[in-house]
């Protein structure tokens, strides 16, 4: 009840949880312990528990969430009440985000270069704690209760979830380790890393696809951070934030820090570092762009494949909330924000937030000007349009010189590829050059209106 009150969990993610607490009990169970679930409010749970199991402490993370500062609160009060010690563990993240405000003289206005210098005056994050060992369990398993059909993780039809909505992606920290080792084999990969180079449209991720598993505590930042720094290390030369591997860790941070200290971080309204817009409000609209049916093909491959996996490249990411803001659509951010918490399996409540912010030119980013083109954009690294072919099989017969302009080609033409436009495949919903040179006038004025 506590997660789906303060998010909006679609049904990849919930597979996605489902998946990681079994292969937690799993992983538990050879170490001769396990996990015990329950489900309640964490209140009544807390007070049902405490005496019946004689609970002296409760440990929990650190988060920068509201809901999750407003939970350890109650916790805290009902440990005083009820004879706990609450213990609060800074594990998330790399590090204690108060503390980096505290050095940058209090709240933002914090840029990730002046952040940077902050984190160099407090040096490396603490090494991560070691692996647990199966003497750590023996005085705390609680008797015959593992048996328990109660205390299980649920199935999905427990949660009355939808069978059939399984991504790719699999929960847990096993596929988690092995996706690390997998991508941290090859050193040279991990020191050249940049992230602008990296391929949007690439039909296996040409990124690390970690987040999931950072997102969900499936594995360490921590442990990642320090194996990047072993790598480099030993390599001669390496890339360097913002655009190295430990760069995207740090931008991660980054936006931790700024949402814990930022009332209103998820809204616009009441948000003091946010620009306010006069986004227009288009149910329509915001519903074709959802459902992959804009009629740009790169735009539609990428929402079609959010649906499917619940994972697109960050640079696709960008490409589809540029069109939904300031680019094409011209709605609010905060709508879009609800579709990728809806949809992503790594979906956050401060990257969540600061990305469309930025993405918009509401906040951080103010280089506006430049637009997306959802054409040219993904043409440039996909010319073929062979991420287009999978995830919208309807113009796969198209040639290549059409793929990312289907509305282009002759009707005979259309005819021969078996797919017509207007009546298969939408036709675009704007005119791109129009609408966003109009948008782009709109920007200017609001953010001269508002620094001035």
């Amino acid at each position: 009840p506590f997660m789906t009150s303060v998010m909006n969990i679609g049904a990849l993610r919930w597979h996605f949880l489902l998946q990681s607490l079994e292969n937690l009990q799993k992983n538990l169970l050879q170490l001769g312990s396990c996990l015990l679930v329950i489900q309640g409010e964490y209140e009544s749970v807390l007070r049902d528990h405490v005496k019946k199991w004689n609970i002296t402490q409760v440990t929990l993370d650190a988060e920068v969430e509201p809901f999750y500062k407003e939970m350890e609160a109650k916790i805290r009060s009902l440990g005083e009440e009820l004879g706990f010690k609450v213990l609060s563990l800074i594990s998330h993240s790399l590090y204690d985000a108060q503390r980096i405000l505290d050095l940058n003289g209090g709240t933002p206005p914090l840029t990730y270069k002046r952040f940077l210098h902050v984190l160099s005056l407090l040096g490396d994050p603490e090494v991560p704690v070691r692996n647990l060992a199966a003497e750590d369990f023996q005085r705390c398993r609680p008797p015959d209760l593992c048996l328990a059909e109660h205390y299980r993780v649920p199935l999905p039809v427990d949660l009355k979830i939808p069978t059939e909505s399984l991504s790719p992606w699999k929960g847990g920290e096993t596929e988690g380790l092995q996706r690390l080792e997998q991508h941290l084999m090859n050193q040279g990969w991990v020191a050249s890393f940049t992230k602008p180079r990296t391929i949007p449209n690439s039909l296996l991720p040409s990124t690390t696809g970690l987040s999931p598993y950072f997102s969900l505590g499936c594995l360490s930042v921590r442990t990642f951070f320090y194996r990047l720094s072993n790598i480099y290390a030993q390599s001669k030369h390496h890339s360097l934030p913002p655009v190295s591997l430990q760069g995207q860790l740090l931008w991660r941070e980054f936006f931790y820090t700024v949402a814990s200290a930022t009332p209103n971080f998820t809204k616009m309204v009441g948000n003091p570092i946010c620009l306010q817009i006069n986004w227009y409000e288009d149910a329509e609209r915001l519903h074709r762009w959802k459902t992959a049916q804009t009629g740009f093909p790169w735009i539609d491959a990428i929402m079609t494949q959010l649906r499917q996996e619940g994972w697109i490249h960050h640079l696709a990411r960008h490409a589809a909330a540029c069109f939904l803001t300031r680019g094409d659509l011209w709605i609010s951010w905060e709508e879009g924000m609800k579709v990728f918490e809806e949809m992503l399996l790594d979906a956050d409540y401060s990257i969540n937030a600061g990305n469309w912010m930025w993405l918009s030119a509401s906040a951080f980013f103010h280089q506006y000007r430049r637009i997306f083109c959802p054409v040219r954009f993904g043409k440039r690294t996909d010319p073929q349009g062979h991420y287009i072919r999978k995830y919208l099989p309807i113009l796969k017969k198209f040639p290549s010189k059409y793929i990312y302009e289907p509305w282009t080609a002759s009707e005979e033409e259309q005819k021969e590829a078996g797919c017509i436009i207007g009546q298969d495949y939408p036709f675009p919903m704007v005119n791109h050059k129009e609408v966003s040179d109009h948008n782009l006038l709109l920007m200017k004025q609001v953010r001269e209106e508002q620094y001035r």
